[in-house]
């Protein structure tokens, strides 16, 4: 096996491919390394570089731990780039050793350890301050195993969205426990199943948790959850859990907290048959403040992926606090009128006194605590106008 080295944030990595390739890929060392997922990495520096400020902890006093390293790529950034004493993992023969080498290269061997066992195994072995849980698809096999690990901070990364999201609904009651429903918000509806499954998995260990950046990129979904110990806490957390009632006829959708709730079976706004998703979280997926101190660090490192990083965090820092989103494109779909541009739809609901924010989770979605009446009212309010200046 031939070792090209690529540089990434501060670092060097030597990434494997076959003997018989005439020229190097990332594609061809995939398994090891995706340069797609840098914006990930990106923001995690970011993200831990800040929470770890935030407790005012000095950074070699605390463990980081990536239970699925591949390369080692996000671990090794992590000691080098904010100074953790990292433990980088891997099942995988070769990616062990391709960690071990990348520890070298980067004159990294005090402050990384390296292991070969299963992620599982470490997890139950070991407890370390901060968890990072970034497999190759769900992380619901692991999802024990990493409440009972993490101490002080839990990062978990999710690529099995269409089970999340409930385009693979019967995949999704099996991994997560709880109904996903594809809905026109089904992005912020896989974020909230994957939370509910973590506050479940860290309250059996009588931990709760404070959602402190959830953000949707591409094909995953990525949480930063800071841990509360102590049963009180585990319980103010499931208090948070609930069930969202969504009507597929006409997109209206409320929410109800408690693992048993008692929802109405109609629609109350067009009397069809509402579905049901959850148990999922329906607290809080963004602590605004912990977003400013995440975009301070991401200003002050200008990593390769900068731009694109501190957009999606300004858009989680200024999302109103509300579970679901509505999407324009669709609900103008559904009342025959034209879509105009969304700012001027969040303008006019803000006007009118309503908190309403455009939403990271899709560049037609917005958030707003308006009913759906004066939301389709206000849609053809500003149809009307664009077209009496026709």
């Amino acid at each position: 096996m031939n070792t090209p080295i690529i540089g990434e944030g501060n670092i060097w990595i030597r990434l494997p491919f076959p003997d018989d390739s005439s020229e190097f890929t990332t594609s061809s060392a995939s398994v090891f390394y995706n340069p797609e997922m840098e914006l990930n990495r990106d923001i995690t520096v970011a993200a831990i570089s800040g929470f770890i400020k935030r407790i005012e902890v000095e950074p070699a006093l605390l463990s980081y731990a990536d239970v699925m390293s591949a390369s080692g790529i996000r671990g090794i950034r992590m000691a080098s780039e904010v100074g953790v004493k990292c433990w980088l993992n891997d099942w995988d023969q070769e990616a062990y050793e391709i960690i071990q080498e990348n520890i070298t290269l980067n004159h990294l061997e005090g402050i990384c350890t390296s292991s070969h066992q299963n992620a599982n195994t470490l997890m139950h072995q070991e407890q370390f301050d901060i968890v990072d849980l970034d497999p190759f698809g769900s992380p619901a096999p692991f999802m024990d195993a990493a409440a009972r690990s993490a101490r002080r901070l839990l990062c978990i990364t999710a690529t099995d969205t269409a089970p999340l999201c409930g385009a693979h609904l019967k995949s999704g009651i099996r991994k997560y426990a709880a109904v996903p429903l594809n809905t026109e918000y089904h992005r912020e509806m896989g974020a909230r199943i994957l939370l509910g499954v973590a506050a479940r998995a860290l309250a059996r260990r009588d931990k709760g948790m404070n959602v402190l950046l959830t953000h949707v990129t591409r094909h995953y979904v990525r949480v930063y959850l800071e841990i509360i110990r102590g049963v009180p806490f585990a319980d103010a957390t499931m208090e948070k859990m609930g069930i969202i009632s969504h009507c597929f006829q006409c997109g209206f959708r409320s929410w109800e907290y408690g693992l048993i709730p008692e929802p109405v079976s109609a629609c109350p706004n067009c009397g069809k048959k509402l579905k049901f998703a959850g148990p999922l979280w329906l607290g809080t997926i963004h602590d605004h403040d912990f977003c400013r101190i995440v975009l301070d660090e991401l200003t002050y490192r200008k990593s390769g992926k900068c731009k694109d990083a501190v957009k999606i965090i300004e858009f989680c820092r200024d999302e109103v606090d509300i579970p679901t989103y509505y999407d324009q494109h669709w609900l103008c779909k559904q009342n025959k009128i034209s879509a105009g541009p969304i700012d001027e739809l969040v303008e006019e609901l803000i006007s009118a006194q309503f908190r309403t924010s455009r939403t990271h989770f899709s560049g037609t979605g917005f958030k707003t605590d308006a009913g759906l009446d004066r939301i389709t009212k206000t849609l053809h309010e500003l149809d009307f106008k664009r077209n009496a200046r026709r």
